[in-house]
């Protein structure tokens, strides 16, 4: 995939822009010369003028947005970045790129998402007189996007401040490829995502998420011939930022997922096309009512784990066909049948993308029931819903990736950058590109700007007992108490589990005088802003708050974790993917877990120090990294903080600062 744009703008050298006395100490920026950006640049540079992939991992400090995007600029190629996370996304689009404009002038740079965050002008207007809007809070919504949908340039939602992030009228209503007419569309010229489309073919620099990019490549995988499949234009260069990521997006996105809530859609779909259309198919109405309603007996007799939630294996589908072989064949009689039927409609747009969508899910479901593939796991995942509904979701996910990526990934584009300020364990890159297939590539690390030694302390307080043992969180909510009495609060205590966090969050809400803020009770960056603004918060968080997390100064002051956060061993893909390394003859453990794990705990502990005026203590309660084998691994991977067991030095730390 290479595609060169117009020639390169005439834009400063990597060293005029951030030497000393160059562009960027010119700036309104605080400057300080970074010699690790430098070099890092340089290494971006020279692997897209070599063609060459490279690895980087650059510490939290050193400037790797600006090392990464002048290079792609400069090149004159049209480069991809992605990154970890949408805040991140709008992070670059809506503030760096800014900043290099008014330092270089205008450039040629977009921003693209997945299209379920852009409105459908059809779908929308082909709603105004359905009455399948179900209350006044739908009715409210929907009118509230109509209204927005007139004056807005880009269709995205993020600019809608008060529509909730689980919008049933959404869902309804936005840009998704399943319900998509193409060129077909009334309203094709006037699309977003046709308007995206037309911004990213006239940009150097293309700027999206991981999902969006894995969505897109495999989107491009299925329909290899199809010109108009996906939404990115052809590129010589990516460059995926928060690299540490990849192997689980990518898990997801070349594994199959299908739900019961998909065979609800499409039978919503079909009777509004047909409501819409004024049209009165009794043959179809009936199709799609009785694949609704076998579908609904299929997924009601899948297995259940030990509760109604949660995810688990489903090694035994052979012998839940043997006994509910009738409830698959009906639903897949059902779709066979819904299908001929919209064949049989003709003249009417909206008919041709539903048969084709009944005809992936029918060949869906068989390969999810049928399938035998040695390099995936198929499993089953119940979600908790609104109003206390469950939906349940058929999973195939490969076991390893690797080669998947590099026939797709490396193989095929010329020149692809890891950066992330997590890739290392144990100072090299071994673990990484083992699990993502990147067999040649240079290889740079570049030590964080920042002066740990002197910004952080470890505390790893002693005498703790195993986190399995039975009077772990007792110890564990005595040390945390002590510790938020030092920093006065100001802190994050993160989790491995939902159940831990709440129950120390509980434990502690009586005998802490400071306010406690807990995951689930507020969005997530709403708890994040009243953190921000309230003294001496703590904060509670599990998975989604160990990065992407981004609090500078005095507000955050403490981190606290309360285990070394392994991988759930019960987890289907987890337990698939250690069972593979056993059989070719590794250590799952060593291999696997431990590597992870590493990577997990950098990210989490990365949280506390994010410029260098920030001071702070870090808190491990685990005792595992100091009495197990392997705990040294994790301490040779972590950034030079000074470790302690003394709870005296923490206070001296802070009665310093």
């Amino acid at each position: 995939m290479s595609s060169s744009t117009q020639s390169a703008p005439s834009l400063p050298s990597l060293y005029e822009f951030f030497a000393p006395g160059g562009v960027l100490a010119r700036s309104e920026l605080p400057y300080e010369f970074r010699k690790g950006q430098l070099e890092m640049a340089q290494a971006v540079e020279r692997a897209l003028d070599e063609n060459r992939h490279l690895i980087v991992e650059a510490g939290t400090g050193t400037g790797k947005t600006l090392a990464y995007l002048l290079p792609a600029l400069r090149s004159g190629r049209r480069v991809i970045i992605s990154t970890g996370t949408k805040n991140l996304q709008e992070q670059l689009f809506f503030k760096d790129i800014p900043f290099l404009e008014s330092l270089l002038g205008p450039l040629r740079v977009c921003y693209m998402k997945g299209r379920a965050n852009y409105i459908c002008r059809h779908k929308l207007y082909a709603l105004r007189n359905q009455p399948i809007l179900s209350g006044l809070e739908e009715v409210s919504q929907y009118q509230a996007i109509a209204e927005w949908e007139k004056t807005t340039e880009t269709g995205d939602r993020a600019e809608i401040d008060d529509l909730p992030e689980t919008s049933q009228v959404w869902a309804k209503l936005d840009a998704r490829s399943d319900a998509c007419l193409g060129q077909a569309c009334p309203d094709y010229e006037r699309c977003f995502i046709t308007e995206m489309r037309r911004r990213a073919a006239e940009s150097d620099v293309i700027i999206v998420n991981h999902h969006l990019f894995f969505a897109d490549l495999a989107i491009k995988q299925q329909a290899r011939a199809a010109p108009d499949a996906g939404v990115l234009p052809d590129a010589g260069v990516v460059i995926f930022d928060e690299a540490h990521e990849l192997e689980d997006v990518a898990s997801s996105y070349f594994g199959l997922s299908l739900s019961n809530i998909r065979f609800e859609e499409l039978a919503r779909d079909v009777e509004t096309m047909l409501r819409s259309k004024g049209a009165l198919n009794t043959g179809i109405t009936s199709a799609a009512q009785t694949m609704r309603e076998r579908a609904r007996m299929f997924f009601g007799a899948l297995p259940r784990g030990a509760g109604n939630e949660g995810r688990m294996q489903f090694a035994a589908r052979e012998e839940f066909l043997e006994a509910q072989g009738d409830l698959y064949l009906g639903v897949l009689n059902a779709l066979h049948r819904l299908e001929g039927e919209l064949d049989l409609v003709r003249g009417v747009e909206e008919s041709a993308p539903l048969r084709k969508r009944t005809a992936d899910i029918r060949e869906q479901l068989k390969f999810l029931m049928e399938a035998e593939d040695r390099n995936t796991v198929f499993w089953l995942e119940r979600r908790s819903g609104k109003q206390g509904s469950t939906s349940t979701h058929l999973q195939a996910t490969p076991i390893d990736v690797s080669e998947l990526l590099e026939e797709l990934l490396f193989e095929n584009f010329p020149c692809v950058v890891l950066t992330s300020a997590t890739l290392t364990v144990q100072g090299g890159f071994g673990h990484i590109r083992k699990r993502l297939g990147m067999r040649d590539a240079r290889e740079l690390v570049v030590p964080s700007h920042f002066r740990y030694s002197e910004q952080a302390v470890l505390y790893l307080p002693p005498e703790m007992p195993d986190p399995r043992d039975a009077n772990f969180q007792e110890e564990a909510a005595a040390r945390i108490r002590r510790v938020l009495d030092i920093t006065k609060g100001r802190a994050f205590c993160l989790f491995t589990s939902y159940q831990q966090m709440r129950e120390l969050y509980e434990r502690l809400l009586t005998e802490v005088g400071y306010p406690l803020l807990l995951q689930g009770t507020a969005p997530r960056k709403a708890l994040l802003e009243e953190f921000r603004v309230t003294p001496n918060a703590v904060l509670f968080g599990t998975s989604s708050f160990w990065q992407g997390v981004d609090v500078q100064g005095e507000a955050l002051s403490c981190v606290i974790i309360d285990r070394l956060p392994f991988a759930v061993p019960s987890d289907p893909v987890v337990q698939a993917r250690m069972r593979t390394i056993e059989e070719n003859g590794g250590s799952p453990f060593f291999e696997y877990q431990v590597p992870s794990a590493v990577i997990t705990l950098k990210q989490g502990f990365g949280r506390l120090i994010r410029s260098l005026e920030d001071r702070g203590v870090l808190m491990l309660l685990d005792p595992r990294i100091q009495r197990q084998r392997y705990g040294r691994v994790f301490l040779e991977s972590l950034p030079p903080y000074r470790v302690t067991q003394d709870i005296v030095a923490v206070e001296r730390f802070f009665a310093s600062a």
